[in-house]
């Protein structure tokens, strides 16, 4: 492990061990405060943010975008604080901690013995939301997670989520697709975060206006499961509450190849997410590339 790797695993264990000890006002006050400092740098992270604001509101002003991108780092940075925090709080403080509109369309799937796949953009808190759901609504999901570096960093976010009641599996060696199947199949449940695909396999959609790209992944579950495809948008307001909306099921067209049907699905999604992001644009954590213009001709998968 490089030295690099030691100091970023050393942080988020010290995140996740002193972090969670704090009193939650205190902690939201640290959260702001290093929110404000990593604004007021303006490296690489926000300076992406901003300009993926400067898409979804396009007639923003200069100093709305700034006024957004602020209000975007501390939205991320509570994000963090809270998922610090998620594995020391109660379960009716899990409980009371979101507020889901629309839920009839998830638990009238499950109860109906389908499959599920809910479908996420980097909005406000999927940790929490997912919490929630194993918490609130007793039910177990299975999600799955991009290998990061240094390894045992990978562990300990592995270690952190099925503490929270979720089945993790690795995103590469291939066998993820087949697990999840099988869960839908059984009438489970699965969760994807499913705003950003840079590899050759992303579905190009429409997204504000340009081209992205976006996983083929819930659009192929749901067509070969028969599982629902539900959006589900999140954001924060003033109150420690967080908010969400479970949208309509995306419907498997009735004609069409399976690449077809795959890229009007893929795109119906981006649409829901597409709305809610221009609802709450300063709760979509999208610090990295996105569009395909930004990528560049020499830009290889990421």
């Amino acid at each position: 492990m490089s030295g690099a790797d030691r100091l970023t695993d050393a942080l988020y264990g010290a995140g996740w061990s002193t972090v969670k000890k704090l009193p939650e006002p205190v902690a939201a006050r640290l959260g702001r405060t290093i929110a404000d400092l990593a604004w007021k740098r303006r490296g690489k992270g926000v300076q992406r943010l901003e300009s993926n604001y400067a898409r979804v509101v396009p007639d923003a002003s200069p100093e709305r975008l700034a006024e957004l991108s602020r209000a975007g780092m501390r939205s991320y940075l509570r994000y963090w604080m809270e998922s610090f925090r998620l594995p020391a709080w109660s379960a009716e403080r899990i409980r009371s901690g979101f507020d889901a509109k629309d839920l009839h369309h998830l638990t009238d799937g499950l109860a109906a013995g389908r499959g599920v796949v809910l479908a996420l953009p980097h909005l406000a808190n999927w940790d929490l939301a997912g919490a929630w759901v194993t918490t609130a609504l007793e039910t177990p999901f299975t999600t799955v997670a991009e290998r990061l570096r240094p390894e045992s960093l990978y562990d300990r976010f592995v270690a952190y989520r099925e503490g929270l009641g979720m089945e993790v599996l690795p995103h590469s060696g291939g066998s993820a697709f087949g697990t999840l199947a099988r869960r839908l199949r059984d009438g489970g449940l699965v969760c994807l975060v499913a705003d950003r695909d840079l590899s050759a396999s992303g579905v190009e959609v429409d997204f504000f206006g340009e081209r992205a790209r976006m996983p083929a992944g819930p659009a192929l579950l749901a067509q070969q499961t028969g599982a629902l495809l539900l959006p589900v948008t999140l954001w924060y307001d003033d109150s420690p509450v967080m908010r969400g909306r479970v949208h309509p099921p995306v419907e498997v067209p009735a004609s069409g190849t399976r690449t077809e049907r795959t890229a009007v699905m893929t795109q119906a999604l981006a649409d829901a997410f597409a709305g809610g992001i221009a609802d709450h644009p300063e709760d979509w954590h999208m610090l990295q590339r996105l569009w395909l213009a930004d990528l560049g001709p020499t830009k290889g998968p990421a």
